[in-house]
């Protein structure tokens, strides 16, 4: 599809006729709106020695005593979150038999994650998924991975060892206060184990019939109270596989090395890490696929004799993503961040407040096909935040809050929250939340021309401004007896949601503008069921009421989401040494663009040969040899599309 956009002749249809440049026009317009929509498809528990008596024998106590902190920055006891979140623990992961970070995602009842080929993924919540989907803030170990290219994540170069993983904590919902522009239906945050809980050798290799890897890890003690460990693995996945049959030139490998260094105990510690990548994705000529990457952390933390607590954070992020024939980016990323916390006081009441800034310096080669104007850009954010929260009688509390952030391209921004909480003593918790997020402009909302030449189909509009919405939630977490539940029933009102707007229609040409509002409704649900100390089982649902208008909802849709989705799944642990776990998905028709619904049975078994040695064997999309998930892109990309394919692997995981 970019080939036929960049390679086009407009000069020599015209002199062949009228009618067909306009009808080519309108065709090639509506691809390079798409060039530049789907550009980017280019808990604190240490488990021992990870035997199978783990997640599915804690308790639902055990498991409410989860500690997160990505809704508060501040520890607190899952069953106390009044938000609606869920944990991934690394033990999930490993019991789901999970290969990348988007797989593990799926695990999350809250979030949409469909798979559009070998390396990409649309993942999304409350709405508004699509290939350069832009209202979720995503981090590693609270380092924001989102590109100001579009606001979004480039899934393909986001991984960790997943064997080093504590926990994923999902809040879907507006976080703007805490974490910013671009935390507008939620928050990402995937935490690695502290150094000290993986000390000593481990070996982890997988191999089926699409993709195999190799993960090696090293750790040890240092000192009194320090401890480090460094790891370094090796992925390959095959090509796509189109309805028709035919390979699509998508295969990708990646290799990844890192380190991780904590020294401290729980009044004063330390962090430093690191990690470096490369990986190389097949696409039609002219030539693969890279994308580097580099980026370095520290961060420390420190309780004063008052009890508050302060934290400051620094890192350095490096990266470049070449993709021949559309465009080559390098991007050198800044940021700082501190916070301090006061300890809760006689009446109940307790302060965080902080600040951050960040610069990031982006270089852009640009083509026939896309063009960045300026190429060069240096990006600042800079920001402040409050938030009080105050008990109002014994069980009830109220927090407000608010955040000045400041960017580039439309100064200072406001984002304020309010949020009621009412806490039974029988591990009940109800709240009712509004809050005002924002999505701030992004370069390719301002600065992307397609083609890469003029005269332009499509341009940034330098009047962007940025996104609103007005956010709506009513939440309520439980436990009775073996019972836990969640529900979350929210109304978001959107403004000035981004468009295609012509300025000559003649002539087909496009800017990128304002003039889409909309509102969306959903109701979020999941359920915990101890069906006996060996079994247990979960069930969840997502559903979802979209109304947009204005614009050209067509050339510009909002996102592609299905109205349902559900999921139900069991866990069972046999004798002391084997599990076996399982699960179906359904995922309702997409619309703008359309596919099918679905329905996914993923299916794994874990054995322990020893105390050092355990076996997995994975299956995914057991239900069916292939199905579609998702639609990006026009042409053959909607009347041929990537299938998702069937998937059998066995695993190995050795520790000495």
């Amino acid at each position: 599809m970019y080939r036929s956009v960049a390679n086009f002749n407009i000069a020599n249809v015209a002199a062949n006729n009228k009618l067909a440049v306009s009808s080519v026009l309108r065709q090639t317009t509506f691809r390079a709106l798409y060039i530049v929509q789907s550009l980017f498809l280019s808990v604190s528990y240490s488990y021992g020695n990870d035997q199978v008596a783990s997640l599915a024998n804690m308790s639902l106590e055990e498991l409410g005593n989860i500690q997160v902190t990505s809704v508060s920055k501040k520890a607190e006891r899952l069953a106390d979150t009044a938000a609606a979140i869920y944990v991934i623990t690394g033990e999930a992961i490993k019991r789901a038999g999970a290969r990348s970070l988007p797989e593990a995602l799926r695990l999350a009842p809250n979030l949409q994650v469909a798979q559009i080929n070998s390396s990409q993924y649309a993942i999304s919540a409350r709405g508004f998924n699509s290939a350069a989907a832009n209202k979720l803030l995503v981090m590693i170990d609270n380092r924001i991975v989102y590109t100001p290219l579009f606001s979004g994540v480039f899934w393909d170069a986001q991984d960790v060892m997943l064997q080093d993983i504590d926990r994923i904590e999902v809040i879907s919902g507006s976080a703007g206060t805490l974490w910013g522009a671009n935390a507008v239906n939620g928050v990402i945050n995937i935490i690695t184990k502290i150094s000290t809980a993986t000390t000593g050798n481990l070996i982890h290799g997988v191999s089926g019939n699409l993709s195999r890897g190799l993960a090696m890890r090293h750790g040890a003690a240092f000192g009194n109270k320090g401890a480090y460990r460094i790891y370094a693995k090796v992925d390959q996945w095959q090509h796509s596989q189109r309805e028709n049959g035919a390979n699509e030139p998508d295969a990708w490998d990646r290799s990844q090395i890192g380190f991780r260094s904590d020294w401290g105990d729980g009044d004063s510690n330390f962090k430093l890490q690191g990690d470096s990548y490369r990986n190389s994705i097949d696409q039609f000529a002219p030539g693969q696929q890279a994308n580097t990457g580099t980026n370095i952390l520290g961060r420390w933390q420190q309780k004063l004799n008052s009890g508050s607590q302060m934290r400051v954070q620094t890192y350095i992020d490096h990266s470049t993503r070449d993709t021949p024939g559309t465009y080559r980016q390098r991007l050198n990323t800044f940021d700082l961040d501190a916070s301090y916390s006061l300890p809760e006081n006689a009446a109940g009441s307790q302060i965080i407040w902080g600040g951050g800034y960040r610069i990031s310096d982006d270089h852009v080669d640009n083509s026939a096909a896309l063009a960045f104007l300026p190429a060069d850009r240096k990006l600042h954010w800079a920001n402040l935040f409050i938030q009080h929260e105050r008990a109002l009688r014994r069980n009830l509390r109220l927090t407000l809050g608010g955040r000045l952030e400041r960017n580039d391209y439309t100064g200072v921004e406001f984002l304020p929250n309010a949020k009621l909480v009412w806490n039974s003593a029988n591990e009940n918790i109800l709240w009712l939340k509004l809050s005002r997020p924002v999505r701030a402009p992004s370069r390719i909302d301002t600065e992307a021309y397609a083609p890469g030449n003029p005269p332009y189909l499509v341009a940034g509009g330098p009047d962007f401004r940025s996104e609103t919405a007005q956010n709506l939630e009513l939440g309520w977490r439980a436990q009775t007896g073996n019972l836990s539940y969640s529900a979350a029933l929210f109304h978001n009102e959107y403004d000035h949601l981004r468009s295609a707007d012509p300025t000559n229609a003649a002539n087909g040409v496009f800017v990128f503008g304002n003039s889409i509002e909309g509102k969306v409704d959903g109701l979020e649900v999941s359920a915990h069921y101890q069906l006996a100390e060996f079994w247990s089982v979960n069930v969840s649902a997502i559903l979802l009421d979209e109304d947009f208008k204005g614009g050209n909802l067509t050339l510009t849709p909002p996102g592609n989401d299905p109205r349902s989705q559900w999921a139900l799944g069991s866990k069972w642990n046999i004798g002391a040494t084997k599990y076996f776990d399982i699960s179906l998905r359904h995922v309702g028709k997409l619309s703008t663009p359309a596919a099918p619904a679905y329905t996914s049975l993923n299916a794994h078994f874990g054995w322990s040969l020893s105390e050092d040695i355990e076996l997995g064997i994975t299956g995914r999309n057991l239900g069916d040899p292939q199905h579609q998930e998702f639609a990006a892109g026009a042409g053959v990309e909607l009347l041929n599309p990537i299938q998702i394919e069937r998937e059998l692997d066995i695993a190995l995981t050795v520790k000495f």
